[in-house]
């Protein structure tokens, strides 16, 4: 298989529309790949895992979820750790760190006991500390390892920079989000066909898109319209919107960022706090992280869902 199209660049939605630009329409004699007749073929399939689904950014819900890093961690090392669940334990925590960051206990003498764990300001003007015992050690943004990770192993969830999310910003999008895959910035898209029905590529490879139109989805029972980013509840039936972008800086263009940076007081370092920003904006205080989207079960292969529980053999009395 070919590992490029025509301009030297691959990506996996360019694949599954236009394979032909990507690998040779002969057929292959060796091959890791088989058919159901166990012959070598060419064409990769999703369910061979081998395609990259891409990268984007997170939504607010995901980057919110891998700040916390919440894992049963446990306090004593003289109890088992148990492997049941990550929801067993609540560690009520304020920051990305929980007690134990990634697994890490002080020892008595108090080797970092006490350290700043996270790049940020401690008050008006005290970025880092006062001459004979900075505290972060860092003005700027430092170093991504300069900080314990959390739980998960991530960096700099809480200060350092804070963070671009992929939804719309929106006061009350707690209360008025959907519940299940909580995200708010749905715009629809397809694929740009030229007149031959072949589907064009930018300068970069990526496949081109445009909006739907509203007629395509008028009959639709889930959205009538293309663009619902600024429904009230994400539903477009409700007819009921917001209308931010007249005499307000919030728009549909304003994209949370989370996560608290270098000059941010300890308030915005919480993973429950949120901001927003213009999308066309930059700023010394602000960055990025790439999420990927996952195919397959919660747990990995062989997840089952429910639990189940094993039977129990009953003691017979004896007479």
């Amino acid at each position: 298989m070919k590992g490029a199209g025509a301009d030297g660049s691959f990506n996996t939605e360019t694949y599954l529309m236009a394979p032909d630009m990507i690998q040779s329409k002969s057929k292959p004699k060796k091959s890791d790949l088989k058919d159901v007749n166990g012959k070598p073929r060419g064409t990769v399939k999703m369910e061979d895992g081998v395609l990259n689904m891409g990268y984007r950014l997170p939504t607010e819900a995901e980057w919110e979820y891998a700040a916390y890093g919440i894992l049963a961690q446990n306090p004593s090392p003289r109890k088992k750790e148990s492997k049941s669940g990550e929801e067993l334990l609540s560690n009520q925590q304020i920051y990305s760190w929980s007690n134990n960051p990634n697994g890490l206990r002080d020892n008595r003498r108090g080797s970092w006991q006490g350290k700043f764990l996270a790049n940020f300001k401690r008050g008006s003007g005290d970025n880092m500390g006062v001459a004979g015992g900075l505290n972060d050690r860092a003005a700027i943004p430092g170093n991504i390892k300069s900080f314990y990770p959390n739980a998960f192993g991530l960096y700099n969830m809480s200060g350092n920079v804070s963070e671009w999310v992929g939804d719309v910003y929106r006061p009350m999008t707690s209360m008025d989000g959907q519940d299940f895959n909580y995200y708010r910035g749905n715009k629809f898209q397809k694929y740009y066909k030229n007149a031959s029905g072949e589907v064009e590529r930018d300068s970069m490879g990526h496949l081109k898109k445009v909006d739907i139109s509203d007629d395509e989805v008028r009959s639709r029972a889930n959205y009538q319209k293309n663009d619902v980013i600024n429904y009230l509840d994400g539903d477009s039936a409700s007819g009921v919107y917001y209308g931010y972008g007249t005499t307000s800086l919030i728009s549909d263009h304003s994209r949370v960022i989370k996560g608290g940076s270098w000059n941010d007081r300890p308030y915005w370092l919480s993973p429950g706090t949120r901001r927003f920003m213009d999308e066309t904006q930059a700023a010394s205080t602000v960055g990025f992280r790439c999420a990927q989207t996952y195919l397959g079960p919660p747990e990995g292969p062989g997840f089952k869902e429910g639990n189940s529980f094993g039977t129990r053999k009953q003691k017979r009395k004896k007479k």
